[in-house]
């Protein structure tokens, strides 16, 4: 998650996930449109850089209309941060979804760990091409890394404690506020350096276990201060 964490799993712009229900022919060709244009736009990104190219030139090597692009991305930044950005909620899906007895931090604990063992991109441990691509823009590009930075961080935190708060018997706005920024940091920060060992060229699976020890770790320390903060108590 950053997050720079490039939220491509799920159903982002990637493609890399999939509808509960089969969607209808039209929608898989929406689809597929949304993923070539996608992933014409990263290539072209990583070999020239952000600013260097064009939304035409990218609507011409994708063989679409630039109105075409535009229809799925609102913005050249949508081309790179859109799909990331579709999950700037998950940390409050997660604690929303736990079970009334599961502490916040337990909760999220469980969800970072079983992303990290399907290498999921925002975790940070994905080795593939395409996803180290983005995260390599996104560092390289001021523009990027200031909405990718700015926008998960106001947008995650604000739903997150949106959720504590509902949780919270006493109702205590601050604690609530306290808890998101724990539990989004212990996150960012696994993710952050999950990515920077993908950059040096290591290996996802090589770096797995590290990276499950090390979220185990951090959470571990999250749980000192927060307890079983978000559990329904008797």
């Amino acid at each position: 998650m950053t997050k720079i964490a490039v939220g491509t799993a799920g159903t982002g712009a990637d493609g890399s996930g999939s509808d509960k229900a089969a969607p209808g022919l039209r929608e898989r060709k929406k689809r597929q449109t949304a993923i070539r244009i996608w992933q014409t736009a990263i290539a072209l990104f990583a070999e020239r850089g952000f600013d260097e190219v064009s939304v035409a030139e990218i609507a011409a090597a994708a063989e679409v209309s630039k109105m075409t692009v535009f229809n799925y991305f609102a913005t050249k930044e949508d081309l790179v941060l859109g799909p990331m950005e579709q999950h700037i909620g998950e940390p409050a899906r997660v604690v929303r979804e736990a079970a009334p007895e599961v502490p916040a931090v337990t909760a999220l604990h469980t969800h970072y760990v079983a992303a990290l063992a399907a290498f999921d991109p925002a975790t940070g441990l994905s080795d593939q091409q395409q996803v180290i691509d983005v995260v390599r823009l996104i560092h390289r590009t001021p523009v990027l890394a200031l909405r990718a930075y700015a926008g998960f961080d106001a947008g995650a935190r604000a739903a997150l404690t949106t959720e504590l708060l509902a949780r919270d018997p006493a109702q205590d706005p601050l604690t609530a506020r306290v808890a998101a920024a724990q539990l989004l940091g212990t996150q960012l920060t696994l993710t952050e350096e999950n990515q920077r060992r993908m950059l040096t060229g290591d290996r996802a699976a090589d770096v797995l276990p590290e990276a499950l020890a090390a979220a185990d770790r951090a959470f571990a320390l999250a749980a000192r201060g927060l307890g079983d903060y978000g559990a329904a108590r008797p």
